[in-house]
């Protein structure tokens, strides 16, 4: 216990307090995109990003809401391991996820996307008994009823591979937790889709913003010329 207590007071507070702010960050955009989007004009432009031969094939899996949920406690404690990498490491990851969520926050504003629940079989198949398919059923009504907004990119896809991206070069950071963070990633981004609240682009596009952002924050190194700075 005694050594348990010791590792938590090792964390610096930065590195507890960054994952719940990006839930509250993504909670933000979310809210805030539909309504600059009305403002400018963009929000009658809605479109459903969807491959029809892909998006088609892939059934309602009511057991993947758990993941879908749980997704929230990954990102909850996700800068935990992060700060790890010593306070440079962790700022241009912190700039590198904020300027990531930018990039999604502008897609939905000015390609606004949509996905038709009813359209898409999920709202019948979410109905039934049993706990799952309930909790299903909420996850729906707190995200637009009938018809989910904001798909692309996939908020949850972007969160999750940052999580990995984050330890995956870390030395520290031991090999069973960058695995379970991979793992994690992936069973996250299948969720969205086998939940229906994403179309499988959005995937795509939830990989590829961050990891691209990711790539030229850490060449650039932002975070050495703010501790410079300071110093």
């Amino acid at each position: 216990m005694k050594s348990l207590w010791g590792k938590i007071k090792q964390v610096p507070l930065y590195g507890w307090l960054a994952g719940p702010f990006f839930i509250a960050f993504e909670y933000l955009f979310y809210r805030l995109w539909p309504i600059l989007s009305k403002a400018i004009g963009t929000y009658s432009y809605l479109f459903a990003p969807k491959i029809p031969f892909i998006d088609d094939n892939i059934p309602l899996v009511p057991f993947f809401i758990i993941i879908y949920v749980l997704a929230y406690a990954f990102w909850f404690f996700s800068y935990v391991p992060i700060s790890k990498g010593g306070k440079r490491h962790f700022l241009n990851c912190f700039i590198g996820q904020a300027f990531s969520y930018f990039v999604g926050f502008l897609f939905f504003v000015f390609m606004p996307t949509c996905i038709d629940r009813v359209a898409e079989g999920a709202i019948q198949a979410a109905q039934g008994p049993g706990f799952i398919r309930w909790w299903l059923r909420l996850i729906y009504v707190c995200d637009g009823k009938e018809l989910g907004l904001g798909l692309f990119p996939s908020f949850h896809c972007l969160s999750s591979i940052y999580c990995y991206l984050g330890v995956r070069k870390l030395s520290n950071v031991s090999k069973g937790y960058k695995i379970y963070a991979i793992v994690m990633t992936i069973l996250i981004c299948m969720s969205t889709v086998f939940t229906k609240q994403h179309y499988f682009l959005d995937i795509i596009g939830g990989l590829a913003v961050p990891i691209i952002v990711h790539a030229v924050i850490m060449k650039i190194d932002p975070a050495s010329h703010i501790i410079e700075e300071k110093l």
